[in-house]
Parts: C-alpha cells; sequence; structure tokens
C-alpha cells in the first residue's frame, strides 16, 4: 500500500455490506482479527493439500450461517480505487441449544465459554496496517453498534487477547471485562500466556 493511506481517515471511509466475490478478501482481514485464532480453526477443516485462506473463502462464500459475508461490511477508499481497508463481521449470539455438548477442542473449549447470548457479538475487525489510528476502527465499531441497535439488541460483545492493542480502544469505547479465560498456548497464536477477555458494553 502506498503513502496516502497513512494520511487519510475514518471521512475517507466509505463502507458498504460484503458480497460473495469478497470471501477471500474477508478472510484476509479476519486472519488478522483473530490473532491466529481462524488459523487453528481452519487448520482442522482444511482438505488435503488446501491452503488456509482458501479454507477461510470457502467459508465466508456460504450463505445463512454466522461466519458468512452476509454478517460482514467492509470499508473502502474512494481515492484509492476503492481499495479495501477494513472489514467488520458481527451478529446476533445466538441463544445455547438445550442439551448441547460443550466443545470438546482444547484449544477452544475455553474460548466458546466466553459469550453474551442475545448480544451483537462482534466477531471480527480490522483495519489496514497502515491506517490503523486513523479512526476507521472507531467508525467501523460504531457502525457495529447502529447495526446492533437496529436489531433491537441492547449490548454490544466481543473477545479480545489481552496483550492486544486494541482492548484500549474498547475501554475508551465503554466497554468492561465481563468474564475471562486462561488462552491454551497453540504454535498459530499470536499471544500466549494471557487471559481471553469477554468485554462488552450497553447500548
Amino acid at each position: 500500500m502506498n503513502a496516502p493511506m497513512t494520511t487519510a481517515s475514518s471521512n475517507d471511509a466509505q463502507f458498504r455490506p460484503a458480497r460473495r466475490e469478497d470471501a477471500r478478501t474477508i478472510a484476509e482481514f479476519y486472519r488478522v482479527a483473530s490473532d491466529g485464532v481462524s488459523d487453528y480453526v481452519w487448520s482442522k477443516l482444511a482438505e488435503p493439500g488446501e491452503e488456509l485462506l482458501d479454507v477461510g473463502a470457502r467459508r465466508y462464500a456460504r450463505e445463512n450461517t454466522e461466519f458468512s459475508y452476509q454478517n460482514c461490511e467492509l470499508a473502502e477508499m474512494a481515492e484509492m480505487d476503492e481499495a479495501i481497508v477494513g472489514m467488520l463481521l458481527g451478529y446476533r449470539s445466538p441463544e445455547p441449544e438445550p442439551g448441547a455438548e460443550p466443545v470438546d477442542d482444547p484449544i477452544l473449549a475455553g474460548l466458546s465459554e466466553l459469550e453474551i447470548p442475545g448480544s451483537f457479538y462482534i466477531a471480527g475487525i480490522a483495519v489496514a496496517p497502515t491506517l490503523r489510528s486513523s479512526g476507521i476502527g472507531s467508525a467501523m465499531m460504531a457502525r457495529a453498534h447502529d447495526r446492533a441497535r437496529a436489531g433491537g439488541m441492547t449490548q454490544a460483545s466481543l473477545i479480545a487477547f489481552e496483550p492486544n492493542p486494541a482492548v484500549r480502544l474498547y475501554e475508551r469505547l465503554g466497554y468492561r471485562i465481563v468474564d475471562r479465560r486462561p488462552v491454551v498456548a497453540h504454535p498459530l497464536f499470536r499471544y500466549t500466556d494471557c487471559d481471553a477477555l469477554l468485554m462488552a458494553v450497553d447500548l
């Protein structure tokens, strides 16, 4: 990405719903947002010889499921030929199904317990590296909150690894830590020896 991106701001970004053909781009941004969790999940789903990003693209090309392009919004820069510079994935956190078995994967079990059913769950938010601190992340969070209110939800939630600098942004936006679980170390994870934080804000 070239230098003009460093001077851009949230006022220069245009937001639009994602399309099926954006699936691979969504996977690339979600890979950054998840701090390695996506790579772990995709590695479990990959067909022999399949690249992890191909798995992610395949998943986001689906419809009527949580991890779908239908739940994503993208930020574009018109001055950069509509280059995609940000991604937001969010949906209503489902109510637990009666009698559902707990997640038996030891790496994901703790993370699966961090949820607030009925809240608008921000499953992933990412901004192009050279545009961080430009206000686009805050603008995307505001859009997430608008989507939550439009859907009749009164709370938004997300999960962040404790050392992630984005935690400070969430705290400035009024998010508080409501629960936490130790992160089970894995080579694909960006952060280890820390907690995963469930954070929430009332809207």
